[in-house]
């Protein structure tokens, strides 16, 4: 077969070079031919106009000859005129004095066939006196050239159509001939088509062949036939062993894609499908460099080539592992060379693992980790400054100095103590075990118990508040320490968040839907994006941005949630628009059975001792500095009460 592939090569090649040769000589001899036959009818058209310009030369001398030198002009006029009119190759036609002047022209009476004007000619006019001949002017003819064009294009027509009609005869002889030596070759390669698809038993039929072909065609159809028999001795076995390899590899929990030596996906389970968001229809037999996620990334292409790069046996011993994001899903791949039994490399296998949430975890971790050391570090370094500063110089300082030292050592405790709850809190409240106290209380008194302990809060933003309580609201069963925390958290975020002099707006009231009560505290802070609004509540998670630089651990709306939905059996709830505020609030159930189990660690509370001494100390302060007191609080301490009816 091969011989006579190399045989068929060499015919092509040569029928080829025939054909290309043919063609140029064609060309080159209706080049040729065609400037042969342009010159000539360049010579008989120039010669043509020779005697045209005699000829007028003539017949002009004999118009004016006679007559006065006055009509000379009127006269070569309208005998020019009546020529151009009856012919119209001729462009324009001038006569001029011996001594150069113009006595008629037609360029301007007829512009448009001066300007087609190719070819001048020109011829004296002469008289005969007395058997002398003498010179009266000349006459100068302009040829268009139309006679001349149309002989040339009829001329180039019919070359061209003979030239096109031996070509083409002689193609289609070579086209014929050609079939005729391959037409054995073709249904030997048709057979073999058939054989690679998979038709095994088919036979090839040749009439009219040659020996050597008819036997080549024999042993084909032999060797057919055992394959035939081979696939049926064998299928059964082999459907069989693929079948359990799928069933292993579509019940294995992570992704499989299994790649062959052409980096052709093969085979791909179930899982894996649902990793990279695409059917087993638009994978297999699609090579894996080429598969694009929701943004259009080659996702595979880079690590497919460092895979490639690196030796095999390294490979063997330490697949590749890597890190790669796929429609916005962290994905940890494994890949690794597949090997026959006989120990051939045949292709590769990549294991997937969604690792989404465990990355968003880890990183959420670090993220809490770093809030939490940050938060630590501010009040640990103040009240280490501040200690030292006491232990070593406090007696360079008066007793009002003191006082102020202790009550920033104070604020200082205060914040550690409450980031430290949240963090207790959070191990605590997130245990499985943990039941706390419930009794009837009514919400309204705690909204503003924890309104008044975040006055000093508010009152530093300059913020008002206004509360808007449902009258003759029932009394809920809550734990009174739990549901104060929540209230003063969510205060203390708006507070937070909320610009200077703003308003918040507090209410409490039944719920529109359900036996329900609900809180809700509304800021004009800078909102929250949509995209983030469902993981506000979630632990350790943050809104880090431009609008959203406040510093925390991330564990404050994540205790709310426990708090309200876990140990009250309640739900939060969250409405925002990004540049107008947001709303925070939760419900709490009418008809939850009250308990007598465990009991929320007390906070801690400053002495009075020690509030004395700072409300002393900032008293004297703004003694010394020359500047008024504060007002009472009532004075900024705006509240508005709205008693609404159901």
């Amino acid at each position: 077969m091969n011989k006579f592939k190399a045989n068929l090569t060499t015919q092509n090649k040569l029928i080829l070079l025939g054909l290309v040769l043919s063609t140029i000589l064609i060309v080159l001899i209706a080049f040729l031919a065609t400037l042969n036959i342009q010159k000539k009818l360049n010579e008989g058209y120039q010669n043509f106009g020779r005697i045209i310009s005699k000829t007028l030369a003539i017949e002009s001398t004999e118009v004016i000859k006679d007559i006065p030198e006055f009509e000379k002009h009127d006269k070569l006029k309208d005998h020019s005129q009546t020529i151009l009119d009856s012919n119209d190759d001729i462009a324009y036609i001038e006569f001029t004095s011996n001594n150069g002047d113009v006595i008629y022209t037609s360029k301007f009476d007829y512009s448009k066939r001066f300007q087609t004007s190719k070819i001048s000619v020109s011829s004296p006019m002469i008289v005969k006196n007395a058997g002398k001949a003498e010179s009266i002017g000349s006459v100068m003819v302009g040829l268009s050239g139309n006679i001349i064009n149309h002989i040339s294009s009829t001329a180039r027509a019919s070359l061209l159509f003979v030239f096109i009609v031996a070509w083409a005869v002689f193609a289609f002889v070579i086209m014929v001939n050609t079939y005729l030596i391959t037409r054995e070759l073709r249904i030997l390669h048709h057979g073999v088509k058939k054989i690679s698809s998979g038709e095994f038993g088919v036979k090839i039929q040749g009439q009219d062949v040659s020996s050597e072909v008819k036997e080549l065609f024999e042993a084909f159809n032999d060797m057919s036939s055992r394959l035939r028999l081979y696939e049926e001795q064998n299928v059964a076995q082999s459907a069989l062993e693929k079948n359990k390899l799928e069933a292993i590899l579509m019940s294995i929990a992570n992704g499989v894609v299994v790649c062959d030596n052409f980096d052709n996906i093969v085979l791909v389970n179930n899982q894996a499908q649902k990793i990279l968001d695409v059917s087993e229809k638009e994978l297999l037999n699609t090579k894996i460099q080429l598969y694009c996620d929701g943004d259009g990334e080659l996702c595979f292409k880079e690590k497919i080539e460092k895979f490639k790069d690196t030796p095999l046996d390294i490979m063997e011993i330490k697949p590749l592992d890597f890190n790669i994001e796929i429609n916005k899903k962290v994905v940890k791949a494994i890949m690794s060379p597949m090997f026959s039994k006989d120990s051939e490399y045949c292709g590769y296998i990549v294991v997937m693992i969604d690792v989404t949430k465990e990355t968003e975890m880890d990183k959420m971790r670090s993220q809490f980790i770093s809030n939490v050391s940050h938060e630590l570090r501010t009040p640990v370094t103040v009240l280490r400054s501040y200690i030292d500063t006491l232990y070593n110089f406090g007696e360079d300082f008066n007793y009002a100095e003191q006082k102020d030292f202790i009550g920033t050592m104070n604020d200082e405790i205060v914040r550690l103590n409450n980031l430290v709850n949240d963090i207790l809190d959070f191990s605590r409240m997130d245990a499985v075990n943990m039941h706390l106290q419930k009794q009837y209380e009514d919400i309204v008194g705690i909204v503003e118990e924890s309104i008044k302990e975040m006055e000093v809060l508010a009152k530093e933003k300059q913020i008002t508040f206004s509360i808007i309580e449902e009258p003759d609201l029932p009394p809920v069963p809550l734990n009174h320490d739990s549901i104060k925390r929540v209230i003063k958290n969510l205060i203390s975020n708006a507070i937070k968040y909320s610009p200077e002099s703003g308003r918040i707006k507090v209410r409490a009231e039944r719920a529109r839907h359900g036996n329900f009560v609900e809180v809700s505290i509304e800021d004009q802070g800078p909102g929250i994006a949509p995209e983030y609004q469902s993981k506000v509540f979630d632990r350790f998670f943050r809104v880090e941005n431009d609008t959203h630089t406040i510093k925390g651990t991330g564990l404050g709306l994540h205790l709310v949630k426990i708090a309200v939905e876990k140990h009250h059996e309640g739900e939060v709830f969250l409405q925002s628009t990004l540049g107008e505020g947001s709303t925070f609030g939760f419900r709490l159930p009418l008809n939850v059975v009250c308990n007598e189990d465990a009991e929320m660690e007390e906070e801690y509370v400053p002495s009075e001792n020690l509030k004395q001494a700072v409300a002393e100390q900032m008293s004297a302060n703004t003694q010394n500095s020359g500047t008024q007191a504060p007002p009472p609080e009532n004075d900024l301490w705006e509240v508005s009460i709205e008693k609404r009816q159901i």
